[in-house]
């Protein structure tokens, strides 16, 4: 049965740090394009950041670039999202997904992915 689960999601003070991880189970991730989203009360889900299955293509929304970092390890199945000076506006669930596909780049678009975990709550509060 193909899984992903996060973790690492929790409350933090604004400009604070967390780092989520996206594990694999029932396959690998070294085909899969893998994505993190975000979605807060009321809001539509938004793509936040991807890695292709090489890890040469990276994405990130305009709203988290300098500030996250993508990265991948085939080795232990794992995807991190490394989130650094969190803003209280990143509150949201955070969820990982998978896209198996032959495209070289990845996309943050959340209808392109297949699999998806069930994500973790991120809360940027003082």
């Amino acid at each position: 049965q193909l899984q992903l689960v996060e973790s690492g999601g929790g409350l933090v003070q604004p400009g604070g740090s967390l780092r989520l991880s996206c594990a694999a189970s029932g396959f690998t991730l070294d085909y899969y394009h893998i994505g993190w989203f975000r979605q807060a009360p009321g809001k539509e889900r938004e793509g936040v950041s991807c890695i292709s299955s090489s890890g040469i293509s990276i994405n990130y929304a305009d709203s988290v670039k300098g500030r996250f970092t993508i990265s991948r390890d085939n080795a232990n199945n794992t995807v991190y999202l490394q989130m650094n000076s969190l803003k209280p506006e990143g509150t949201a669930v955070y969820y990982c997904a998978a896209e198996y596909t032959l495209q070289a780049m990845c996309v943050m678009l959340w209808r392109a992915y297949d699999h998806w975990g069930q994500g973790t709550q991120v809360t940027v509060s003082s």
